[in-house]
């Protein structure tokens, strides 16, 4: 090993284990590849040979400064090993038994590589905290969700001492009860219960463990060297001044897509880490949309829905005369293959393009893309934000109900539509978004708002470049 090698900073990278959490971190990785970090990407074994199946083995060959290993998540494997496993469990048996084989990479590759001098682990995933403090390096954690939702799940002990959750019974679900609207929220004046990510309502099971889960994980940040978010300050500089006075050292580094494109070398392109392979046809059928003239559907990597919410939504699409692409996940549906109407298919020929996955950075930055029917997962909303695509939200849980309520009551991009999902209320929101004055307004709003978060990124003294240089500094001069 070279000299050069050994004094070289390196950090592991471990995700949880979550399409919307792989990627990210991936992005925070090869920041930091680019301001001259040696990496270790550490991944679950069971996504591991989901991601070799999708980007192939030469993408997870690496580079010999930017590599991969595996920790067990201590399941058995699915059946099916094409579907997401349910995240409960497996976070449940990584936090109870991932902390000794995880120690394990640190040795070796601190052994066969160069020392580890930091390490980023995703916030679900801080079990990782006292490998850090026993080896006396930076411990960083990477909350990969929506600001907005940290303060939802630090506010959960107050809802249920002043009662107003869990709920009584499943009936509240439906009676108007989550309409009510809350004032103690700190920066979330105005908000609904339907809008607190729902896993307090503890109607569905394992949501037990969810919420006592985010109580611990909360505390346990707190023992953190600092956390970073994919955000910029203009955006959420009231929720990140509120979790500064709760939390170490906080910076905003993003929107990291567009970080990433301004500040990483090229050579990282070719590593991806989709566990659903692409299809970039997709791109070239948008080549041929007149500007501003499709709709973008995509409900994400864990969304499901009802056999009759997906007609529902086939039909509005349909009835709205607008093109679209639309993201159909095999395990879209709950119980059930996602099948679409034969007249569907019909009548939307020409005008309607299905895909199991995308490149959705370039499908969002594409010019032919008018706005964006998403479940408000927070890559889905700051990729966005960052290509100035208006919005309609059909959030499905843990960050994407808070995420939907600012995007929709704070920062001026997007409408909401009804949980139920009706085929009339879907058309009436598709063709307002694409042609209607609310559309228009969301478009303005989402524009200025991609304006400012290009600002903190391309300039040196833009926020997100400053709180990165301050981040690179810290890990670069802490005490080993």
């Amino acid at each position: 090993m070279l000299p050069e090698q050994r004094n070289k900073p390196h950090a592991v990278c471990i995700p949880a284990p979550l399409q919307g959490h792989i990627n990210p971190m991936l992005k925070v990785a090869k920041i930091l590849h680019s301001k001259g970090f040696d990496i270790t990407f550490v991944n679950t074994e069971f996504n591991h040979r989901r991601l070799l199946k999708s980007v192939g083995f030469n993408t997870l060959h690496g580079l010999p400064s930017f590599r991969f290993e595996t920790i067990p998540d201590g399941l058995p494997s699915p059946e099916n090993e094409d579907v997401t496993q349910d995240i409960s469990p497996t976070l449940k048996s990584l936090h109870e038994s991932g902390l000794g084989p995880f120690k394990s990479i640190l040795a070796k590759v601190s052994a066969s590589y160069s020392p580890v001098t930091c390490i980023v682990a995703d916030f679900l995933m801080g079990f990782t905290l006292p490998a850090a403090q026993e080896l006396g390096i930076p411990g960083i954690l990477f909350w990969a969700a929506g600001l907005a939702s940290l303060i939802c799940y630090d506010q959960y002990p107050n809802l249920i001492e002043k009662g107003l959750m869990p709920l009584k019974d499943p009936s509240y679900l439906h009676n108007g009860y989550l309409d009510k609207v809350i004032d103690f929220i700190p920066t979330m004046s105005g908000i609904r219960l339907k809008d607190i990510p729902p896993f307090i309502r503890i109607i569905n099971p394992g949501d037990e463990f969810r919420v006592g889960f985010a109580s611990r994980e909360l505390a346990r940040a707190k023992t953190a060297s600092g956390i970073i978010f994919n955000t910029f300050d203009e955006l959420d500089h009231d929720v990140l001044d509120t979790l500064s006075s709760m939390l170490p050292s906080c910076y905003g580094i993003g929107p990291l897509n567009l970080v990433e494109n301004y500040i990483v070398d090229k050579s990282l392109d070719s590593i991806k880490l989709n566990l659903w392979k692409e299809e970039p046809e997709c791109l070239n059928w948008l080549n041929a949309k007149e500007s501003l003239s499709v709709i973008y559907v995509n409900f994400g990597s864990i969304t499901v829905m009802t056999p009759q919410q997906l007609i529902e939504f086939s039909w509005g699409l349909a009835k709205s005369n607008h093109s679209f692409l639309w993201i159909v996940r095999s395990d879209l549906v709950i119980s059930d293959s996602a099948v679409l109407p034969p007249e569907f298919l019909i009548e939307t020929k020409g005008r309607g393009f299905l895909a199991s996955w995308c490149p959705q950075e370039e499908v969002l930055s594409h010019p032919s893309i008018g706005g964006f029917l998403t479940h408000s997962g927070w890559n889905s909303t700051i990729e966005s934000i960052s290509n100035g695509v208006p919005m309609i939200c059909w959030p499905f849980f843990a960050d994407q109900q808070p995420n939907c309520w600012w995007s929709c009551n704070k920062w001026g991009i997007a409408m909401e539509i009804d949980n139920k999902v009706k085929r009339d209320e879907v058309l009436k929101l598709v063709i307002e978004l694409m042609d209607g004055e609310k559309g228009k307004d969301l478009r303005m709003h989402a524009i200025s708002w991609k304006n400012k978060a290009q600002q903190s990124c391309v300039f040196p003294l833009g926020s997100s470049m400053v709180n990165l240089e301050k981040f690179i500094h810290f890990l670069k001069t802490s005490p080993k």
